[in-house]
């Protein structure tokens, strides 16, 4: 009985530890980056500056948005940037208990995972960005000054990031199903019609009421499954002919 109670407190005060190093390293990205938050949130807003008509400009309609919206736009840049560590500190703590195949195949899932999220706030800020945001500056009615307040402006910006990031994370997300026996991938193949649909139901929620940004976000979504499917394929065929 002792030797489970002092199992369960040592892995109360690794997890302390691992936490407390993923906030360290948070806090620190945020204390090198702080005296740039008005330059990355200038980079964040070059989107929509572009797309705005000669003379535009962003506005803050609180007194202390100017101070804080730059401050928030740090704190999530840094924990971006502190996303590997904060990972490894994770994977350091649950891999003890995974078996060896389990460890082989985290490991690549993990820093998959890391990479495609980031891809997919690229492909918003480059490729979607413009597109909504020029659509918007264009169909505003005439005698309408499109000015957007920055603190809406970061949160529309942040849902598009979360959304794009997390629809990159398909096919990791595929081929933790597959592999955990959940579904097969004739399943999956068999379900496709029906991904397809659902992408395009994604796309118009989560994007602007124009046909271009729901497209880019559908498509994506598609092709990833895809990618997913293939992927957990190889993976199927590789474990069978490892037990053969």
């Amino acid at each position: 009985m002792n030797n489970a109670s002092d199992t369960f407190v040592s892995h109360l005060i690794e997890l302390r530890d691992r936490l407390l190093r993923i906030i360290i390293g948070i806090v620190l990205c945020t204390l090198v980056l702080f005296p740039f938050a008005n330059d990355i949130y200038q980079f964040l807003a070059k989107p929509l500056l572009h797309s705005l008509p000669v003379g535009g400009q962003m506005i803050a309609t609180d007194v202390t948005t100017p101070f804080f919206v730059p401050m928030k736009v740090v704190f999530l840049t840094a924990f971006i940037l502190s996303l590997p560590h904060t990972l490894y500190q994770v994977w350091a703590f649950v891999a003890p208990g995974l078996y060896t195949h389990e460890r082989r195949l985290i490991g690549p899932l993990v820093f998959a995972s890391t990479v495609l999220f980031l891809m997919g706030m690229a492909f918003a800020y480059f490729l979607v960005f413009p597109v909504v945001f020029g659509f918007i500056t264009h169909t505003a009615p005439e005698g309408v000054a499109v000015m957007t307040d920055i603190g809406k402006y970061l949160d529309f910006a942040m849902t598009l990031f979360i959304a794009f990031g997390l629809a990159f994370e398909v096919p990791v997300a595929v081929v933790l199903l597959v592999s955990a026996g959940v579904v097969s991938v004739a399943s999956l193949r068999e379900a496709r019609s029906y991904v397809i649909v659902g992408a395009f139901v994604i796309g118009a929620i989560f994007t602007p009421p124009d046909v271009i940004s729901q497209v880019m976000l559908a498509v994506p979504l598609w092709v990833l499954y895809e990618a997913g499917i293939l992927v957990a394929s190889l993976i199927q065929k590789k474990g069978q002919r490892q037990l053969d």
